[in-house]
């Protein structure tokens, strides 16, 4: 049980989920996150705003994850300065994130890595995109300049240098490996190649337009970022979103966890060397992917989840097709659980390998699917669920070992899952509209929307400004906690083995570089 902060230097955050703030100053800053720590909080995201044309401060933020809340803590640096305190003594994944926060805003924590993050040459050291008073028309030389990876030395130690850039449709992401032989020594990673400037874009849009952006987030998670951007915007406006409405996003967020889950189910056959099982999960996703365009007029549903419910009414003539497909689905992926589990030669590739403790997983705050794999319960559908979820009564899916083979294991009990919540809900769809009308948003107001993705949880934390726009708005991805944990599980596997164990985690590039 989770000791909650003290009730007078707290206040109520607007959220689709249990959320308080706490405005701090540095010592208190540094207080709260060992609290958290003792309190085996997660940190769930970092980041930072520059409001010096409102009080001449900056302000960092930081959101931790307990098993019933979510605490924000706000810290304005005195006089206009842009050093905090850093929270990488309690949390490993601040580093990266801190790293970022002072690649965009100039922001700096006094402890950790100093490298650049974002920066891959393109920006001069003076200029920090998220700043209000930025020139964005300038244009700056690209200038190529090394990055310096921690190097190993030792008898028989040598580099191996993948990327940026990868064959195919891949997104870049740098991995420079230190192995013996073929025995992997150490691993590091560098992204940010993909930045896409996100959260520049968002300011001064219009609040009832953003939901269209969030869901390009990351095209995999498309429903959940939706979701996210509008369950913040809900909260800001003090919106209760129609029952059906929130029943249609649930079944459009676990098709989203379908279809990305049986599509690394395929990769991962292919990975392990059965091409059979790459083309008989890419049929069922393929199926899956055609009766979302013709149930919800979309394959990957971008533009399905809008602010105040979803976009369009689900064709009552349509759900008993959705119900023989579910039964399809649970029958044909039943079957392929029991050729993968029953193949020596798949297993042999799955087993002990990638393996990732739950010492591990704990330490450095793993999230979602990799978390459940490695035996940390955590999952928002369970511990803190919004609607329809507290309801649905979903359950937790959890695998202990923490190899490649947990990670496959979990993907297949969760399509059991979703398929069970999909049926639920289909079958007791509630009466009433699909959507809603928002007010306007007063300015001024930060609101948070929290959601369980099929990696983790996605945050959107959205500022309003006047006039009905954006003044701020920061989306976290899961991935972000879950990059580094593969540095750790590929350590005394081979470098061949590393495809596979990358699928088996399946993070997003484009997701965290924003």
């Amino acid at each position: 049980m989770t000791r909650e902060l003290p009730r007078q230097e707290t206040s109520r955050l607007p959220s689709n989920v249990k959320a308080t703030h706490r405005s701090v100053d540095a010592a208190q800053w540094l207080q709260c996150a060992q609290d958290m720590h003792n309190h085996r909080a997660m940190l769930l995201a970092l980041w930072g705003t520059d409001d010096r044309d409102r009080d001449g401060r900056f302000r960092v933020f930081a959101a931790f994850l307990l098993s019933d809340q979510v605490v924000v803590l706000e810290h304005a640096p005195i006089g206009g300065e842009t050093d905090y305190p850093s929270l990488t003594r309690w949390f490993p994944v601040a580093d990266r994130l801190q790293r970022a926060v002072f690649d965009l805003l100039g922001m700096a924590a006094d402890l950790g890595d100093t490298r650049p993050w974002l920066r891959h040459g393109g920006w001069p050291e003076h200029f920090f995109p998220l700043r209000r008073d930025v020139d964005t028309a300038e244009r700056h030389p690209l200038v190529s300049r090394p990055y310096p990876f921690v190097a190993v030395s030792g008898d028989g130690v040598h580099e191996i240098a993948v990327g940026p850039i990868h064959a195919g449709t891949i997104e870049p992401g740098q991995f420079r490996f230190s192995a013996v032989g073929e025995k992997v020594l150490r691993l590091e990673t560098r992204f940010g190649f993909a930045h896409k400037g996100i959260a520049k874009r968002f300011e001064g849009q219009r609040l009832h337009d953003g939901h269209h952006l969030a869901a390009r987030i990351s095209g995999d998670s498309t429903v959940a970022y939706a979701w996210a951007y509008c369950a913040a915007l809900e909260s800001i406006t003090a919106t209760a979103v129609p029952e059906r409405a929130a029943a249609l996003r649930a079944l459009a967020l676990e098709r989203e966890r379908l279809a990305n889950h049986l599509g690394d189910l395929g990769g991962l056959g292919n990975d392990a060397g059965l091409a059979f099982g790459l083309v008989q999960f890419s049929s069922l996703k393929e199926q899956l992917l055609r009766l979302n365009e013709e149930a919800f007029g979309q394959r990957y549903l971008f533009d399905y989840v809008v602010p105040g419910g979803v976009v369009a009414e689900l064709d009552a003539r349509l759900i008993p097709a959705l119900l023989d497909e579910a039964s399809r689905l649970e029958q044909r992926v039943g079957g392929l659980r029991t050729i993968y589990e029953n193949h020596a030669g798949v297993q042999d590739r799955f087993r002990d390998a990638g393996v990732l403790s739950p010492a591990l997983a704990k330490a450095h705050g793993a999230l979602g699917l990799v978390a459940r794999a490695s035996g940390v319960a955590q999952d928002l559908r369970v511990d803190m669920p919004w609607p329809p979820y507290d309801r649905l009564q979903a359950r937790m899916m959890l695998a202990a070992s923490g190899d490649v083979a947990a990670r496959v294991q979990l993907r297949f009990d969760e399509i059991t899952e979703s398929l069970r919540l999909c049926r639920s809900l289909l079958e007791s769809l509630p009466p009433g509209p699909h959507l809603v009308t928002l007010p306007a948003a007063a300015p001024g107001r930060l609101g948070l929307g929290l959601i369980e993705g099929w990696r983790g949880p996605l945050l959107v934390a959205l500022e309003s400004a006047a006039d009905d726009r954006v003044r701020r708005c920061h989306a976290h991805d899961p991935s972000w906690q879950n990059w580094p944990l593969i540095d750790y599980a590929i350590i005394g596997n081979i470098v061949p083995d590393f495809p596979l164990i990358n699928k088996s985690f399946n993070l997003a590039y484009s997701g965290i570089d924003g």
